[in-house]
């Protein structure tokens, strides 16, 4: 609140502030400093600057003017030859004018306004403004806004004083003198402390002078502390406490500025000002909205109020802002050194595997140079022994060629001759030529790796396809006819992944369709075919696109169906127990329940035992639609497919058709099979292991669900997951 307080040309706490049109305040004493005359060419300003002036007549007022004279009307009353109400007496510029002043700055303030010498007022001024301190031709500039008002005869003393500012100027300097006295050194040996001088910021401790000199001189490690004056009380700025009420209750009420013996009362609107009772009945304000001052001075308290909700609304969203730049800096500092880690691991990375590759290149160099080495040692022996052989051989025939015995020589020569001749062949052509070179041809193209090198940099805002995501294999399984796949991405992968695609081919090896489209990396298809191959694959996207698609996995459904009774379908007179297996009814009626399982291909095969039978009741076994009708017996309608039996005999039924009626019935420990062969599109039913009847239904085709209907009198229990019989298991199909 501090800032608030203080004179904008000053940089001081006000002094006797004054309120000048714009609603900005100054001292008195600086508001004397900034008054500067208007120059003689600019007193006749065009009637643009004065639109409520009056005729020229006018212009040369009477003494009874400079005195506050009522002798004229309100729109004819003048100061200075100017017409108009307080306020146009007040400023030459409405809220719409062009901004035009006289206000020419040369020196410059402690608080960065320039600022005039105090301009001389010209002879017999003071005659004419006997209260003012400037001429009649002076103006006054806002330090703040810049906008000019014009002064008249009162000078400065025509503005209004700001009592309460200076009241909360004299609250705010009691409480921080309150506040300073009540500082005391921290490190003071004395009873009672002595006054704290100085805080240091960061020991966070408050030193009397010699405290000060004796444990935090300013040298050494202290020399980089920073001192500052010791922190005001908390309740200065407020000025809280009874100084404050004292203040309050001993300050006198204003009085008018024009009638020095009036209390205000009133309050003027279009002047925005407030007057006393004389002011009206001067007839100042006659033709202007006065209302109470009491009743305007609560009207205007709860508009600040309300205007402050709103200011209080934006400084917490502003202090949660600051909370959240700071997180943000934190975050950007951790993430900083995360990423230079994570640059500083990969660099190395980069140079442990090149070390790795010019030891494994070096090593290649000294394998082939260790090879011609020993290519040419071993060259040399053979040589240098060829040609120790050779040199003797040429020694003794030379020897023998001295000898004159003829018959001696000939005993020998022919031996020798073969010798010679034998010698000579074995330096055959290339024998005396290296069977290495001396260069190794070896090139190391170290070329595309130094542009890689050069070419190494952030891809921070080069966004690309996602890389190929990889296959999880543990976590991959098939159970009963669904699959559950999940993947990932490889590791230190910068580019952005938005979401997967999984594709699935329909078991037959056919074309691949997109079975999920998403963000997760796990996913389980259900519905599939039994006794089926799946092959799988899964990419991701981003914004720039799709990448390649993973490796191909390959999926293989169960060879049988596990599955139960579906209670969320079945009839709501069915009951279900011992985990969905068995089932019975609450009606004398039949009433249908499905199983958990979907056909459409292969062979299948289960078993219901009959736990249960009175009183001879016809159940029925078989498939049906999902949509079936469930409060009738099984094969009514044309949903299903069905076998129904009693204690003797069956009949086959669809469409309520009942054809093959055949003897054997069932009783309790019976067991139904029933087969579904989807490759030959036929149904079989089984009692107690031998087939009833002929195939029930042929040329069947699409996606069926195991079915019963029973009643009451009726309890079976299911048995899945079975092999087809030998005596009717057909062989298996290649692409199943």
């Amino acid at each position: 609140m501090e800032e608030e307080l203080k004179c904008p040309v000053c940089g001081s706490l006000f002094r006797e502030p004054i309120i000048l049109p714009c609603s900005h305040n100054v001292c008195l004493p600086c508001a004397r400093t900034i008054a500067v005359q208007t120059p003689e060419s600019e007193q006749h300003l065009p009637a643009l600057l004065h639109p409520r002036s009056p005729a020229p007549a006018a212009a040369a007022p009477g003494p009874g003017a400079a005195a506050g004279s009522t002798a004229c009307p309100d729109s004819e009353c003048a100061a200075g030859g100017g017409g108009g109400d307080h306020a146009d007496k007040l400023s030459l510029h409405s809220e719409t004018d062009s901004g035009y002043g006289s206000y020419t700055p040369s020196l410059k303030s402690p608080n960065g306004v320039r600022v005039l010498p105090l301009v001389p007022a010209p002879p017999g001024a003071a005659a004419a403004s006997p209260r003012g301190a400037g001429p009649a031709s002076s103006s006054l500039t806002c330090p703040q806004c810049h906008r000019s008002a014009s002064l008249d005869q009162r000078g400065l003393r025509g503005f209004q004083r700001n009592r309460l500012l200076e009241a909360i100027v004299q609250r705010y300097q009691q409480g921080r003198a309150a506040a300073a006295a009540a500082a005391k050194c921290q490190l003071c040996d004395r009873s009672p402390p002595e006054p704290a001088a100085v805080l240091c910021e960061q020991c966070e401790v408050l030193y009397c002078a010699a405290c000060q000199l004796r444990c935090h001189p300013a040298r050494g490690p202290f020399a980089k502390h920073r001192l500052v004056p010791p922190p005001s009380h908390p309740g200065a700025p407020g000025g809280g406490g009874d100084g404050g009420k004292g203040a309050g209750g001993g300050r006198k009420l204003p009085t008018c500025a024009e009638h020095d013996l009036e209390n205000y009362s009133m309050y003027c609107v279009s002047c925005r000002s407030p007057v006393c009772y004389q002011c009206l009945e001067e007839g100042k304000h006659g033709k202007h909205d006065v209302k109470p001052l009491g009743a305007m001075w609560k009207q205007h308290k709860a508009q600040l109020s309300q205007a402050l909700n709103g200011v209080s609304d934006k400084a917490k969203e502003a202090k949660e802002f600051l909370v959240q730049l700071k997180n943000l800096l934190q975050q950007i500092q951790e993430n900083g050194l995360d990423y230079e880690a994570c640059l500083v691991a990969q660099c190395d990375a980069l140079v442990d595997a090149l070390t790795r590759q010019k030891a494994k290149l070096l090593t290649k160099v000294t394998k082939e140079r260790e090879h011609k080495l020993k290519v040419v040692w071993d060259q040399i022996n053979h040589c240098t022994l060829k040609l120790r052989q050779s040199t003797g051989l040429m020694e003794y025939c030379l020897e023998v060629i001295k000898e004159n015995d003829p018959s001696g020589f000939l005993q020998i020569s022919d031996a020798l001759i073969k010798r010679v001749q034998v010698s000579q062949e074995q330096w055959v052509k290339g024998a005396l030529e290296p069977k290495v070179s001396a260069e190794f041809d070896l090139t190391l193209d170290s070329e595309p790796l130094l542009q890689s090198i050069h070419q190494l940099d952030f891809i921070q805002m080069k966004c690309r396809v996602p890389p190929v995501p990889l296959l999880q294999l543990e976590n991959c399984c098939t159970r009963n006819n669904s699959v559950t796949l999940a993947w990932r991405m490889p590791p230190l992968t910068h580019n952005p992944v938005e979401g997967y695609i999984l594709e699935l081919d329909d078991g037959d090896g056919g074309q691949f369709r997109e079975v999920y489209v998403g963000k997760e990396t796990l996913c389980t298809i259900d519905g599939l075919h039994f006794n089926s191959t799946y092959n799988a694959r899964v990419k991701a996207f981003n914004s720039s696109g799709v990448g390649p698609y993973s490796k191909m996995v390959i999926l293989q459904t169960s060879d049988v169906a596990w599955f139960t009774f579906d209670p969320s379908s079945a009839h709501r007179d069915i009951v279900l127990s011992n985990d969905n297996q068995t089932a019975t009814c609450n009606s004398y009626d039949d009433r249908v329940v499905l199983g958990t399982a979907a056909f459409s291909k292969g062979v299948h095969y289960w078993e219901l035992h009959v736990d249960r039978y009175d009183n001879h009741p016809d159940p029925a076994f078989g498939i049906a639609r999902i949509n079936v009708v469930k409060d009738m017996m099984l094969g009514k309608d044309d949903k299903a497919w069905a076998m129904y039996v009693d204690n003797n005999r069956s009949w086959f039924m669809h469409c309520n058709s009942h054809t093959n009626r055949t003897e054997g019935g069932v009783s309790k420990g019976a067991t139904v099979g029933v087969l579904l062969d989807l490759n030959k599109h036929n149904l079989t039913f089984y009692i107690n292991g031998q087939q009833q009847g002929p195939p029930a239904f042929e040329n069947i085709e699409g996606v069926f669900m195991p079915a019963l209907s029973l009643n009451r009198n009726v309890q079976v229990t299911l048995h899945t997951g079975l092999e087809v019989p030998q005596c009717v298991k057909q062989p298996k199909l290649p692409n199943s």
